[in-house]
């Protein structure tokens, strides 16, 4: 597995959408009711990649050195549920996100490093250059990380992400999604994707989404599952991740 994307949770990041018939920037007002296979194509892909070509090294090890390293050590009690890492309660619907980590034959895979970050509530980052014109939340900042346990199992207890408006096409919103990052054994493994919700209306609508193909595109929608939910707390979702193989959930920068 190899991952070159750049982090991509900025609306500043996915501005680049051209008109497939002038192959320039879509300026033009879109028809008042945009349906499915009409929408502007994502072309954002240039920018989630790095601009250099990777420097080579003697030894391989060496890298190591100089990146992240990951371990049960470094992952805190508290890092896996966003909604209790402030003093206060954040504003929001609480969610509880499960599954599982598998390999292209089914295998779970343990020991996995799951990281996840999001808007709140509101549909707004907590991050300067999120402009959008939404509320902060002084108790959410939206970044989460765990590990998968023996049955590749993982775990986010968070908020149900507000959608936000991006300038893509007029009138057009980014659908509620949580950013996942697995990281595999080493940091250069890393592989970055998006879940969202069942029954969004702007699933449809999305240009990042809609440009994977069907099945794809169903496997990165969350299953409703109320056996995850915890009894006057959170809703559950059920989200499987599958590294590879026909059944592979979609990668940003393509299938691995």
């Amino acid at each position: 597995m190899t991952s070159r994307q750049r982090h991509g949770a900025l609306p500043g990041l996915d501005r680049h959408v051209t008109d497939p018939d002038t192959t320039r920037s879509r300026t033009a007002a879109p028809d008042t009711a945009r349906m499915p296979g009409t929408i502007p194509p994502y072309e954002g892909e240039p920018l989630r990649h790095p601009a250099r070509a990777p420097v080579p090294v003697l030894d391989p090890d060496a890298v190591e050195l100089w990146g992240p390293v990951f371990g049960p050590a470094d992952v805190g009690v508290l890092d896996h549920d966003l909604t209790a890492r402030h003093r206060g309660e954040p504003l929001g619907e609480r969610i509880t996100v499960s599954g599982r980590v598998l390999d292209g034959r089914g295998r779970p895979v343990a020991g996995q490093l799951a990281e996840i970050w999001q808007a709140n509530s509101a549909g707004r980052y907590a991050h300067d250059r999120d402009r959008h014109h939404a509320p902060l939340d002084p108790h959410f900042t939206g970044v989460g990380r765990t590990l998968t346990d023996a049955d590749g199992r993982y775990s986010f207890t968070t908020i149900r992400p507000g959608a936000y408006p991006w300038d893509h096409y007029p009138g057009a919103w980014r659908p509620a999604h949580i950013h996942f990052s697995l990281f595999g054994t080493a940091f250069t493994q890393r592989l970055v994707t998006q879940m969202y919700f069942p029954g969004d209306p702007l699933l449809a609508l999305d240009p990042i989404l809609d440009s994977v193909g069907d099945r794809a595109r169903n496997r990165l929608v969350a299953a409703y599952d109320p056996q995850l939910s915890r009894p006057e707390h959170s809703l559950g979702y059920r989200w499987d991740i599958v590294l590879d193989g026909p059944a592979a959930t979609a990668f940003e920068g393509g299938a691995r």
